[in-house]
């Protein structure tokens, strides 16, 4: 029997997957309770910026130039980022035995790697520096002068950021080959705990220069944190640029560099967005910064808790040419993520509007501020499943050295980015934004899926049946528990008490019912969720 057969029929995997599969979803369930409490203490890092800065032009000046340092925090280097991928595509073959320390020669390609990495960072955070004023005007090209100066101001600040965000991809790289998964996910929070703490302590920022300031001492506190466990795992720093005549630093460039374009090209549609949202009113780019966080809570805890350790095993599995086991854990990986978004899906499109103003609104931000952050959220939630399909399918091209695919790819949507852009923005405003960019993730993904075909056969048989099902019970979970909702207004006062106890009731509703129609049509994934809680209720029990 294949493997999609046995997923798709809930039966006994073979013995090897059984233990493979475990060990995948301990180390998913270990980074999503870590990923949770990032995004949670992330989440009340917006709650106070929202609260001291509201939507409006100060906010805007801060979101506006934080996608530049974000290029190389986040996309370069962050997890899931070319830098991270780069170094666990190569290093994951190179070192046999995790239980070893690092040996000379994995030691001296990564301080090659670490120290030219480290100088092009540099560069760039010194020309960002210096251009700064002229980079914000390019931009934000419809800003006002004042919005322009200063997110200059904005940005002067946080160019550091730009020197530390390889580095620290690098770092999380090498942690992720060493199955060290905690370290790389609690980092991020140092960011966010660093901007709560400075802003709180100074309540009069009309500005936002202590934002901008928060946001630098954050980054070179992640920086900081990953260094006593490289040093336990046997790297030591010794700073060498051995660059010419080195395969092996040119295998890291031949994927990082298309990489890097990709994450590049990604970051252009950034810059499209803001160009069309510039035009728009005064908070637009702050309500689409923060749909964004939100959007990004339960995804990214989603997307990272799965591929993060799945990534390291497509990698190996690609050298080992086992192809029938990276379609087995494709199709169990994606399938749950995908089981897990419809729900999601659902509870966006019900309770965006209360869900922001229990969280959000307070202090400078507002009514409208809520109403537009509610219409980019709920465009924007559409493109979740497109979203997981594609950074799912991404991995595997990583995995088998080709980042230059998923470059071509992303290359290719700039224009229609652009078009639908103009075209919704028009008609939708803040929501055709977001619109555009829940569409293009769906392009993207779809040529990602076809592409694929010409390394190895995907068999998307199991993924379209059980995602059709899972469609079709959404639809009707929804109206069950849209029907709660309606009775619920009806009959209810509005209080911030009753706002979340709804927001409780009807999240709870929502899981219960689209489990139960899940195992009404036989999902696989509700059948082996519902055995791995029973067994762990079991163990407390004893």
């Amino acid at each position: 029997m294949s493997n999609e057969t046995s997923l798709d029929n809930n039966t006994t995997a073979e013995p090897a997957k059984v233990s493979k599969t475990q060990s995948l979803l301990k180390a998913a369930w270990i980074i999503a309770y870590v990923t949770i409490i990032s995004k949670l203490i992330g989440f009340l890092r917006d709650v106070v910026i929202a609260n001291f800065y509201g939507a409006g032009m100060v906010s805007d000046a801060y979101f506006y130039a934080y996608q530049i340092p974000a290029i190389s925090i986040i996309l370069l280097g962050g997890i899931g980022g070319p830098f991270h991928s780069a170094v666990v595509s190569v290093f994951s073959k190179m070192i046999p035995n995790l239980n070893e320390k690092a040996s000379p020669e994995v030691n001296k390609l990564f301080n090659t790697f670490l120290t030219s990495s480290f100088l092009v960072f540099l560069l760039l955070g010194v020309l960002v520096f210096v251009f700064s004023d002229v980079i914000m005007k390019i931009i934000i090209a419809n800003g006002t002068p004042e919005l322009i100066h200063l997110a200059g101001m904005h940005l002067k600040i946080m160019a550091p950021v730009l020197t530390v965000g390889g580095v620290v991809g690098i770092y999380y790289g090498i942690l992720i080959v060493y199955k060290e998964f905690l370290i790389p996910n609690i980092s991020p929070i140092l960011m966010s705990v660093a901007i709560i703490a400075i802003i709180s302590l100074v309540h009069h920022d009309n500005s936002g220069i202590i934002l901008a300031a928060a946001t630098t001492v954050g980054a070179l506190c992640q920086f900081v944190y990953q260094l006593p466990k490289l040093k336990q795992l046997g790297f030591k720093f010794r700073p060498n640029l051995d660059i010419f005549n080195n395969p092996q630093y040119k295998n890291i460039l031949e994927l990082l560099f298309p990489a890097i374009l990709s994450s590049t090209v990604g970051q252009v549609y950034i810059y499209v967005d803001m160009f069309f949202a510039s035009q728009l009113q005064e908070g637009a780019w702050s309500a689409i910064g923060y749909a964004n966080r939100l959007f990004q809570f339960p995804v990214g805890v989603l997307v990272t808790a799965f591929l993060v350790p799945l990534f390291p095993i497509f990698s190996k599995l690609v050298g080992e040419k086992d192809y029938d086991n990276i379609r087995y854990y494709f199709n169990k990986g994606v399938g749950l993520l995908n089981f897990a978004a419809f729900p999601i899906l659902v509870l966006i499109i019900l309770l965006s509007t209360n869900a922001i103003q229990l969280i959000f609104q307070r202090g400078a931000f507002n009514e409208v501020a809520t109403m537009m952050v509610s219409e980019a959220l709920c465009y924007l939630s559409i493109s979740i499943i497109f979203y997981v399909f594609r950074d799912s399918i991404t991995r595997v091209f990583y995995a088998f050295n080709d980042s230059k695919t998923p470059f071509l790819v992303a290359l290719s949507s700039i224009v229609i980015k652009f078009i639908l852009n103009f075209l919704f923005v028009k008609q939708l405003g803040i929501g055709g934004i977001t619109l555009s960019t829940s569409f293009v993730t769906l392009i993207n993904g779809f040529w990602l899926g076809l592409l694929i075909k010409k390394k190895m056969s995907m068999d998307y048989g199991i993924y379209f049946k059980n995602l059709l099902k899972m469609a079709v019970i959404s639809v009707a979970t929804y109206y069950v528990c849209l029907g709660a909702y309606r009775l619920w207004d009806a009959h209810i006062a509005v209080t911030q008490f009753t706002l979340t106890v709804k927001i409780i009731v009807i999240t709870l509703l929502c899981g219960i019912v689209y489990s139960v129609f899940a195992a009404i049509v036989r999902i696989p994934y509700v059948f082996e969720l519902y055995g791995r809680a029973k067994g762990k209720l079991m163990r407390f029990r004893k």
